[in-house]
């Protein structure tokens, strides 16, 4: 929380650019100003800064505002446009050619053109900027190496450092958290900020977030987008939780936290400096553990189970519900397993080959002796209470005494025609008695001939 010195109502800003798709790592600096915003009970202002006419396209702009919605991240005024207040820059504009802290420079030739042309440059005094950084502490600039910068292509045309401090100032921004990537625009704003009269925000410039080879996420590591994870399957909660955590962390040993848990605890003091590595394997482990933390999650899994496979008995669906559960980490592993043939066995019977029902070097009549056995065995495990624990009761005094590879293997080859299933006790439980005993029956018969 901030101290009581500071009584001005905390207001910070969340600003993307629409030129992409929302970058993972914009998504996490969304998200620290959203916990400090909640935490000091202040306001969070959305604006997209869409000066880049050319880049700046309408199904980003939707793209945002789609996943600020999914992550449940609500903001309490916009969004604003850049590209409608162009009447506000032209009156700072005019101020600042006034008060002799910008110029038009008639001799500029511009980057995208090869005619020359007039711009709008900042006067620069040529002075040290210092500013503390509530992440990073105290920083200092020497601005002179800046030179006389441009701030407007003309005055119908702001450039980004223009329309950004006049923005804050006239929304009333007092904290700037962005990514440490801004550090090298702060004293451009800082010298702008002077020169019409507005207040110097707070500013604090937290880590990238970095690949594992340490460079700057990009989509040459992967999704980076964050309409992927979503489409993948991921949970908005999973997400918060594994970004709050890239580059801050409670001084505790807890991971798995809710989002008022990490309002409650976050700190702009306790984030670190050094960049933070994206590891997408760790972030399938935290959507893993908030999937089982779901209310009627076996519902929902078998309400995904239903729609991948809608050809499949209901009752199966609900019985193979738990085993899912357990081997997925994201809805959209369900897709995965579908694809790969993991549920064929579960809505068709498989095809067996005769040379893989028995186990390793045993031989065709060994097979088939443990599968008759097995199968009396399970003949007689009542119908009502057929479920995976019953049948390893069951079965395991035989397995052992058999051996254990010579007596299961088959029984989960005939269930499932595949060399990688679930145990035979599980399999067995989900198919149902009637089903279990038909395949085995199936099995003999090929052994037989």
């Amino acid at each position: 929380m901030l101290s009581n010195q500071h009584e001005k109502k905390v207001v910070t800003r969340f600003p993307p650019s629409p030129t992409g798709f929302l970058h993972i790592g914009r998504v996490r600096t969304l998200l620290f100003n959203y916990f400090f915003t909640k935490q000091n009970n202040g306001k969070m202002i959305f604006r997209l800064e869409d000066t880049d006419k050319t880049r700046s396209k309408k199904e980003y702009e939707n793209d945002i505002i789609e996943n600020l919605r999914w992550l449940g991240v609500e903001y309490d005024e916009g969004p604003f446009r850049q590209s409608e207040r162009t009447d506000i820059y032209k009156k700072y504009l005019k101020q600042l050619i006034h008060d002799k802290h910008a110029y038009i420079s008639k001799e500029e030739e511009l980057e995208s053109e090869t005619k020359r042309a007039e711009v709008i440059r900042f006067k620069n005094p040529n002075k040290k900027i210092t500013f503390n950084d509530a992440v990073r502490g105290e920083i200092s600039f020497d601005t002179s190496d800046l030179g006389d910068f441009v701030i407007a292509k003309s005055s119908d045309e702001p450039l980004y450092h223009l329309a950004v401090v006049v923005d804050d100032f006239e929304m009333g921004i007092t904290h700037v958290i962005r990514g440490d990537d801004g550090i090298s625009n702060t004293p451009r704003q800082i010298l702008i900020q002077e020169a019409i009269g507005a207040p110097m925000p707070t500013y604090a410039h937290i880590p990238l977030i970095l690949s594992e080879d340490r460079a700057k996420l990009s989509g040459r590591h992967g999704a980076v987008s964050l309409t992927e994870y979503r489409n993948a399957g991921y949970l908005p909660e999973a997400v918060i939780n594994y970004l709050a955590l890239l580059g801050w962390n409670p001084g505790t040993d807890q991971e798995i936290m809710t989002l008022d848990e990490i309002i409650a605890q976050f700190s702009l003091s306790k984030v670190q400096k050094a960049g933070a590595i994206f590891d997408e394997d760790k972030l399938l482990w935290f959507n893993k553990e908030h999937m089982r933390r779901l209310p009627n999650i076996q519902n929902r899994i078998i309400n995904e189970i239903a729609r991948v496979l809608p050809e499949i008995n209901p009752r199966i669906a609900e019985a193979m519900s738990e085993t899912v559960l357990d081997k997925i980490c994201i809805f959209g592993d369900i897709n995965k397993m579908n694809e790969n043939g993991e549920f064929e066995y579960f809505i068709s019977d498989p095809a067996l080959e005769k040379n893989k029902i028995a186990w390793k070097n045993d031989a065709p009549e060994i097979a088939r002796k443990n599968l008759k056995e097995s199968r009396e065995i399970l003949s007689r495990v009542d119908e009502t209470n057929f479920n995976a624990s019953a049948i390893k009761d069951s079965l395991w005094q035989y397995a052992e005494k058999a051996g254990k590879g010579s007596v299961l293997w088959p029984v989960r080859y005939a269930l499932s025609g595949k060399e990688k299933s679930p145990d035979p006790f599980v399999l067995a439980g989900i198919l149902g008695k009637k089903t279990c005993l038909e395949r085995i029956d199936s099995a003999i018969k090929i052994l037989t001939h």
